[in-house]
């Protein structure tokens, strides 16, 4: 099976499982999706949605952030890992946002990656679910541990694996398709082992296929 067939399949059998794809971070706000996503750096969404209830109240919008001083943020956000850096990201994020942007967020990958401590796996996501971008791929942990078991490619770095994706998915499919690669990461394909004999794409995985040959 090559590897476009494989996609196309990954794709709707994953749709199946998860008919409604969400990103788990809950917002009711363009910017506040960018703070939490900023946040959930080497964290997980479940500590940022503990913290962010308490930042938002402190920092509600924009401006609020765009006239902190970064230590003013850190003791909310202290829980979630390299606070300093992140709240040092957030407050400049917002002046940046502010002062060159009118305050919309970019709708392009190219414009967002231009904010303090915005990569590509964050504007894709942005750009993704705020502006609906064909061909968002979100490089995350999840997508690229599944995409390699699924041998949709063979590298591990974040950039590769977002343009090997990007050759092999419908682009209106792959937003959503890398939302329920992180639901199918967490309850089935984990990084501590796959449970291969409840995988939905066991038919699939040339991964499964070398498992059931060495044993």
């Amino acid at each position: 099976m090559i590897k476009q067939q494989r996609a196309g399949q990954a794709v709707a059998l994953l749709r199946e499982r998860y008919p409604d794809p969400r990103c788990s971070l809950p917002y009711d706000d363009p910017f506040r999706l960018l703070v939490a996503v900023r946040l959930s750096a080497q964290c997980t969404d479940a500590r940022v949605n503990l913290i962010t209830p308490a930042l938002f109240e402190r920092f509600p919008d924009l401006d609020a952030f765009a006239a902190a001083d970064p230590v003013q943020i850190e003791p909310y956000i202290f829980s979630c890992g390299f606070y300093r850096a992140k709240a040092g990201d957030l407050a400049a994020m917002a002046r940046m946002l502010r002062d060159e942007y009118g305050g919309v967020i970019p709708d392009t990958v190219e414009e967002m990656v231009k904010l303090p401590g915005v990569g590509r796996k964050t504007a894709n996501l942005i750009c993704g679910d705020l502006y609906g971008m064909p061909g968002a791929v979100v490089a995350d942990t999840h997508c690229i541990r599944i995409a390699n078991r699924l041998g949709l490619c063979e590298t591990t770095d974040p950039y590769k694996v977002e343009l090997a994706l990007r050759k092999l998915l419908p682009p209106a499919e792959s937003n959503d398709f890398c939302h329920r690669l992180v639901l199918f990461g967490r309850d089935t394909c984990s990084a501590r082992g796959p449970q291969c004999g409840e995988c939905v794409l066991e038919g699939i995985c040339p991964s499964r296929n070398q498992r059931d040959e060495e044993q």
